[in-house]
């Protein structure tokens, strides 16, 4: 059984693994007396699950393609598969299974979406996969990180109720990231995930949101009580209904908790002995709820001392942020839902980029996705100034040249947009979307021609594309039109 790591009376959380008192004294008394075997009739049937999967056999299982060798030393190795769901209808995912392998090589796994299908061009051959621990996908501004699609050890994979499905796509492709260790000798890992699908589509959002402060980990060695905090306000009304404390081994003594208008604080989880073997996913018993104004605490102590047995570096030294296992992070992931009729997460996500900004100025990240989330709400002028900064930060970075290209677009700078366009497509020669974008700058310029040309190109790719036909004829019909 893993340890059950969240104290009592800090959240209620469900289907807690805890032992009571009279259990614990029971063990003890049995490894005081030997550890005897008990009566062989009384012994309980070991669990039976079909094929192995915990949640009954999944109504699509998809394995990896290849299996990739992991190298018997070196560092710890992050590694992507993909899978490609032969869906030929919108599918709604009730749960997901993942079966990592070899659980001493498999770290952890994290399960993303790739609704443009994109990331195949990563690999160097078809099913290859490809490396990278922060993998950072194609999504539109309304895309979120709404799940926790991920195995670590110890994961009991849950169904999600009615209503808080999620969507999947034809011509999506599922991306697993995953985190393997060397165990001393070659070992092929090739994972298999299992999906479980309902037909009721979602009619309620919810979004992950993180809060961390991984710029201020920079832990001497030999500190014994290293503080790293965040605090985030809510700006809308929110049910808290899961939470996902991470760190290293250096972490000792991890909290969260919130603090509402009335000043009350409302406990969300508190960790005295962090174990990194055994994190996990905490889900509440009932949902946590949070009125907007209400302030989102972490609170992180790490122990870099001699004293720390999870320390583990032999003496001590300077840790810093990092993905490596001997590095360290500073984590707090909640999956809230936030009230109120419809999908109103937009909010959240802008509240959420502009508290990143306010943390790391000129982030990069930060600036993108809140120049994205403001031209998503119709706030163009708003948009423009976030995305020329982070042009000017990442000149080279198609999605943030083709989203300042949208803003100016809707602003009628269409000859300013234009060049954007151009730049990420000069950058991504295959980026359907500034390719699109592109052809309606033209075709608002009234260069008619070079619109038609880009239109036709899409088409080879997407032919079945309604949005794109129906452009192309509409620019088909001006040129036919002009004297």
């Amino acid at each position: 059984m893993p340890p059950w790591l969240p104290e009592p009376g800090y959240g209620d959380f469900a289907g807690e693994m805890r032992l009571t008192q009279g259990e614990i004294d029971t063990i003890s008394k049995w490894v005081q007396a030997g550890a005897p075997e008990g009566p062989a009739a009384a012994t309980p049937p070991v669990p039976a699950f079909p094929d192995g999967w915990q949640l009954g056999k999944p109504d699509l299982i998809l394995e990896a393609s290849k299996p990739f060798a992991l190298p018997a030393s070196g560092p710890n190795v992050f590694w992507n598969f993909i899978y490609s769901p032969d869906l030929k209808t919108r599918r709604y995912v009730r749960a997901v299974e993942i079966r990592p392998g070899d659980k001493r090589v498999v770290h952890h796994a994290n399960l993303l979406v790739d609704r443009a299908g994109l990331s195949k061009l990563r690999e160097a051959s078809p099913g290859a996969g490809f490396p990278g621990m922060e993998v950072s996908l194609e999504r539109t501004s309304f895309d979120f990180d709404s799940h926790f699609l991920f195995w670590k050890p110890g994961t009991v994979p849950q169904s999600e109720p009615d209503g808080l499905a999620w969507t999947l796509e034809p011509g999506s492709s599922l991306v697993l990231n995953t985190h393997l260790q060397p165990t001393g000798k070659q070992q092929m890992v090739q994972p298999a995930v299992g999906l479980y699908f309902t037909s009721q589509p979602p009619d309620r959002f919810p979004m992950l949101i993180q809060l961390e402060h991984d710029g201020a980990l920079n832990i001497p060695a030999g500190d014994r009580d290293f503080p790293v905090s965040d605090d985030f306000r809510l700006p809308e009304d929110v049910d808290v209904l899961a939470i996902y404390p991470h760190a290293h081994y250096l972490g000792k003594l991890l909290e969260a908790y919130a603090t509402p208008p009335s000043g009350q604080r409302v406990w969300l989880i508190r960790i005295p002995d962090w174990d990194l073997n055994w994190q996990a996913v905490y889900r509440y018993r009932k949902p946590v709820f949070l009125p907007r104004g209400s302030v989102i605490s972490m609170r992180y102590h790490y122990d870099n001392s001699t004293a720390n047995p999870r320390n583990p570096n032999h003496p001590p030294r300077r840790v810093q942020a990092g993905n490596q296992a001997t590095d360290e992070m500073g984590h707090l992931w909640l999956q809230v839902l936030p009230r109120g009729r419809g999908d109103r997460r937009m909010e959240l996500e802008e509240a959420l980029m502009a508290h990143r900004l306010e943390k790391y100025p000129g982030d990069f990240l930060a600036e993108l996705k809140l120049g994205a989330v403001k031209l998503a709400r119709l706030d163009a002028p708003g948009a423009v100034p976030f995305l020329k900064a982070a042009v000017r930060a990442r000149p080279d970075h198609p999605e943030a040249r083709n989203l300042l290209g949208s803003a100016l677009a809707r602003l009628g700078r269409n000859q300013d947009a234009i060049g954007q366009f151009e730049t990420a497509i000069r950058l991504r020669p295959d980026y359907p979307n500034a390719h699109f974008n592109l052809a309606n700058a033209l075709a608002a310029s009234g260069k008619l021609p070079e619109a038609i040309a880009e239109y036709r190109k899409l088409l080879v790719l997407f032919p079945n594309d309604a949005a794109v036909r129906d452009r192309l004829q509409h620019a088909l019909t001006r040129l036919g039109s002009q004297p």
